[in-house]
């Protein structure tokens, strides 16, 4: 009888961690319900923005070039890509965009002082809302039609020793569906290397891609502003 007492004892101790585990399940499948709450937020995302970069537009006081982002048909922001380093444009141009916003169409008046620049920002912001691809009732009903919107995304202008370099992308979905020259240096060697730089771009689907000889620089020049397209695109 003695010994039936240490027995017992341990066979109470031995219960006791399985009471305190039983609880313990119940937490983690609590947690586990708590995720699937987050899947509503990112089906809620239902319009996507389009950056669309409008052509450059060369004036006498320095080139202009402006991205415009959309949501849905809306214009909802306006970003100067290029335009001239002078204060009578520096000025002018909130105003412009702040007409944009509220105009919602290139239908807008110069600014007084900066009439070139605001011709210039006019027709590459109308080149920008023409190259936004239409959107249709039917891709709105239709997730997987609106997962395949084009995109148009110009990458950042990059200053090398034989010019400026900046490339302009057009995504179809994640695809890069082509790429085209927005400024290029004018050299022999430039104008021989871009193709190969484009068709090996279109093949490896990313900047990860080899400079040309003989147009080295513009090389560089070409796969950072690409990385830039990649990076900006939405």
């Amino acid at each position: 009888m003695k010994r039936a007492i240490p027995v017992l004892v341990l066979t109470v101790a031995g219960l006791i961690p399985v009471w305190r585990y039983a609880p313990s399940t119940d937490t983690s499948s609590t947690t586990e319900v708590a995720e699937p709450a987050s899947t509503p937020s990112s089906s809620s995302g239902g319009t996507s923005n389009q950056v669309v970069a409008g052509s450059t537009i060369k004036t006498e006081k320095g080139p202009v070039q402006v991205e415009v982002t959309f949501d849905g048909d809306k214009i909802s922001s306006v970003r100067m890509l290029q335009q001239p380093n002078h204060p009578q444009t520096k000025a002018a141009v909130p105003k412009l965009i702040a007409e944009t916003l509220t105009a919602q169409s290139a239908d807008i008046d110069a600014v007084s002082g900066a009439t070139i620049t605001s011709e210039g920002y006019v027709e590459s912001l109308q080149a920008a809302i023409d190259a936004k691809p239409a959107s249709s009732s039917s891709s709105s009903s239709s997730p997987s039609a609106s997962a395949a919107v084009s995109q148009v995304v110009a990458g950042s202008a990059v200053g090398t020793e034989k010019g400026t370099v900046q490339v302009e992308v057009t995504f179809e979905g994640d695809k890069i569906d082509a790429v085209r020259m927005l400024q290029q240096p004018n050299h022999p060697q430039t104008k021989a290397a871009v193709p190969k730089l484009i068709a090996e771009t279109l093949e490896a689907q990313s900047s990860d891609i080899d400079a040309v000889s003989g147009a080295t620089i513009t090389s560089d020049g070409y796969v950072e502003s690409l990385q830039a397209a990649i990076d900006a695109k939405g």
